[in-house]
């Protein structure tokens, strides 16, 4: 094991750089910078995201024979939509994020998130401003834009909205990918992740970057169902060389909407035999309170910064990655 870092003064020198363009982006658009809590109480109930735990002590209605579970964020996603609710303006934030995920090539458990919402935004205008931040950073041309279900029709002939499970298992088999999870597996949600990161991702994004929005309702995580189609969620995501760069939504603001979301995650989890995860109740407190119209995304940092140095490897652009913390 090397107690060297593993990013270079070169690099490090230029990373600063990028993050002082960032800050200037948002001052320039009264975009304001906050810092939110690393740990929570709660964490999000999403089947695929698992956090990072810790034990606490100390809480004033902790018992002394037993500490409490305390968790690293995912995103501080929840903290900066407490603040909104309590009557914050646009807001941004440049976070350490944590996921108890494998290290690979574009993902270390600890990484940067650069997240921001903006009041009175829906999702097309915030992928506008999406655009105008990576043409700044990665000085690439003018990104493109298209729906989750046109790329399935474009790309495989497929409608994903319509598609059976016995389709899509055919079209994975079409194009040789198919392994025997997949034969057994019963959620089209995953069937259609797996097209969409292995067939569908490598196609897209590769002279410009590409926005794909309205994913299906399925999919929405923590986004608004789209009024003119009700299938599909107001969601999108940005991808740029094979890398997945953003995530972003159209925020819903209906607590009972989002706490059944919740409900509906935890239940799923209960028949994966995963474990169930606790609601964060200071963010539904929040919500009850009223969270107002706005838009929000999600930024892999890290990953923009490989981007804009064009180098191989996450850990090329973070001082000191899981194998050497």
């Amino acid at each position: 094991m090397s107690w060297q870092p593993t990013l270079s003064w070169e690099y490090a020198q230029k990373r600063a750089q990028i993050l002082q363009n960032i800050r200037q982006f948002f001052d320039e658009r009264n975009v304001i910078e906050v810092e939110t809590p690393a740990l929570s109480q709660g964490t999000v109930t999403d089947v695929h995201l698992d956090a990072i735990t810790c034990r606490y002590n100390f809480l004033c209605d902790s018992s002394p024979e037993k500490a409490t579970n305390l968790y690293l964020q995912t995103s501080p996603e929840f903290h900066m939509k407490r603040l909104l609710a309590s009557g914050y303006g646009c807001i941004f934030q440049i976070a350490k994020a944590f996921r108890h995920e494998e290290a690979g090539r574009f993902h270390n458990p600890e990484f940067t998130l650069l997240e921001w919402y903006r009041l009175g935004f829906d999702h097309f205008m915030l992928m506008e401003e999406v655009a105008q931040l990576l043409k700044a950073v990665l000085d690439c041309t003018e990104p493109t834009q298209t729906t989750y279900q046109q790329l399935f029709i474009d790309l495989l002939s497929t409608d994903p909205l319509m598609a059976t499970r016995v389709q899509l298992l055919s079209l994975i088999k079409d194009h040789d990918k198919l392994s025997e999870w997949l034969t057994v597996e019963q959620d089209n949600d995953i069937l259609l992740q797996f097209i969409f990161s292995e067939i569908i991702e490598p196609q897209i994004g590769n002279d410009s970057p590409c926005f794909v929005y309205n994913f299906p309702r399925s999919q929405a995580s923590l986004a608004k169902i789209c009024p003119q189609d009700t299938r599909v969620a107001e969601r999108f995501e940005c991808y740029f060389h094979g890398v997945e760069l953003v995530n972003g939504f159209n925020e819903l603001t209906d607590i009972d909407a989002q706490s059944k979301r919740f409900q509906e995650d935890n239940t799923k989890r209960k028949m994966l035999s995963l474990p169930e995860k606790p609601i964060d109740k200071n963010f539904i407190a929040a919500l009850s309170q009223g969270l107002p119209q706005c838009s929000g995304v999600a930024l892999g940092l890290d990953r923009l910064i490989m981007l804009a140095l064009k180098v191989e490897n996450i850990e090329q652009v973070v001082s000191f990655p899981i194998a050497r913390c």
